[in-house]
């Protein structure tokens, strides 16, 4: 049976009515859409490419619970996680914001809707002064050169026309020389012809820590983490179920994360990317992909506890939504692919009737911490410095059908697939 708080919570967010806070502050609306789409310029191609960056509701603190799903939950070997150590093109920006003084847990007292929209405000500000920064200060390293074509219909339609997915065998029949790598590519779609209905995306970022969204999260059919983001030891606030994890190729290939060793990884659906250069081919990125995730990709899958369980996204289809980005906002974007957490909700949209994106906008849980399982501080893991993912989230904003209660206070985003309706 649930809690009482968790009650609460679920009547925060299945009702879904729109906030009427909405009016005085638009989710990336007019300030952010107002301006027309400027040419991009003349395209630098770097010599060097540069390593890919990677990827509350109130309750008694005290409380100690797991819920075991029904899948085998991921646990790591160890609970000092390490992180990838990614370039950055520049140093990291400030933001200074004290985010406790906007807390608070009546959600219908005039104080509570007040502190609710002026710190939806500062995030959406925040958002959309990233979003506007010149993409063009460092080398254009994908060789990416798009004009933006006609607006969107809506941001939901967007993403299915782009139509991120996995690679299949049929993609390399047409290959003259055809890799026996690749026959161990899942010969099934993913997470074909199974009813999923509800799906929680569960990012990594720091306002996780002491969100107490356990329970909640491992109440969802399907849960998506990221890369090598743990659980033990964080179970009251991240939960323990595991579905799939979405990882970036410098996950799969470096000998740090132990990903052909580590529990992790094991039990469960994994989705690898990596980008390709812009307009490459499936064979060119073959030949030169951004680091080696087909060595481990190949011997993971000769385990026969894991055969069939790794998947690969398409590099191609990681750059149509990335031109779906780009067509939603009105000036140009960074020219580097999507962040994982982007690609993870995208690639759910089709399979799930709803999914709950969990901190992936800044709450009030904002602390300014990368991870919920490091200290490292730095404010552009959550606005965004190499992927374009302040654009990113004001997109996931326009797609949002939660009050802003849900979002800013319970950090909680709700995108429902009865939107795909207007895409007919």
């Amino acid at each position: 049976m649930l809690s009482r708080q968790a009650f609460f919570l679920l009547l925060t967010l299945y009702p879904l009515t729109l906030s009427s806070d909405r009016e005085a502050s638009p989710i990336a609306s007019a300030s952010f859409r107002q301006h027309a789409h400027e040419p991009p310029k003349a395209p630098v191609v770097a010599e060097l490419r540069k390593v890919r960056s990677a990827f509350h509701y109130m309750q008694n603190t005290s409380e100690k619970f797991i819920v075991p799903g029904k899948e085998h939950p991921a646990k790591n070997n160890t609970r000092s996680a390490w992180r990838p150590k990614f370039a950055t093109p520049r140093e990291p920006s400030s933001f200074a914001l004290d985010s406790l003084r906007f807390t608070c847990s009546e959600k219908y007292t005039p104080e509570c809707r007040n502190k609710t929209r002026l710190f939806r405000r500062k995030i959406v500000e925040t958002l959309e002064k990233s979003a506007k920064e010149n993409p063009e200060e460092g080398p254009n390293i994908y060789n990416v050169s798009y004009k933006p074509r006609q607006r969107l219909k809506s941001p939901m339609c967007g993403i299915l026309r782009a139509g991120l997915k996995t690679l299949r065998r049929k993609d390399f029949m047409k290959m003259s020389e055809r890799l026996t790598l690749f026959d161990l590519v899942p010969k099934r779609k993913l997470f074909d012809k199974q009813n999923i209905k509800s799906c929680a995306v569960v990012s990594s970022a720091g306002s996780l820590a002491n969100s107490k969204l356990g329970r909640f999260i491992d109440l969802h059919d399907l849960v998506m983490r990221f890369n090598h983001a743990p659980t033990e030891g964080f179970e009251v606030d991240v939960g323990t179920k595991t579905t799939i994890r979405l990882i970036n190729s410098q996950v799969v290939s470096k000998a740090e994360f132990q990903f052909l060793t580590s529990p992790i990884f094991r039990n469960i659906t994994i989705a690898a990317w990596d980008p390709c250069r812009y307009n490459s081919t499936l064979e060119e990125w073959l030949e030169a992909p951004d680091f080696d995730l087909f060595t481990n990709f190949q011997l993971y899958s000769l385990d026969n506890a894991s055969r069939g369980n790794f998947y690969i996204l398409d590099p191609r289809s990681i750059w149509r939504l990335w031109e779906t980005l780009q067509d939603y906002a009105p000036t140009p974007i960074r020219r580097n692919p999507p962040s994982s957490g982007f690609l993870g909700i995208s690639l759910l949209i089709p399979l799930c009737a709803y999914i709950d994106v969990v901190e992936y906008i800044p709450s009030v849980r904002l602390n300014g911490r990368c991870h919920y399982y490091d200290s490292e501080m730095n404010p552009a893991c959550s606005f965004g410095e190499w992927h374009p993912l302040a654009a990113e989230k004001l997109m996931a904003l326009d797609m949002n059908s939660a009050d802003d209660f849900a979002i800013f206070q319970s950090g909680i985003l709700r995108i429902r697939s009865s939107q795909r309706n207007e895409c007919k």
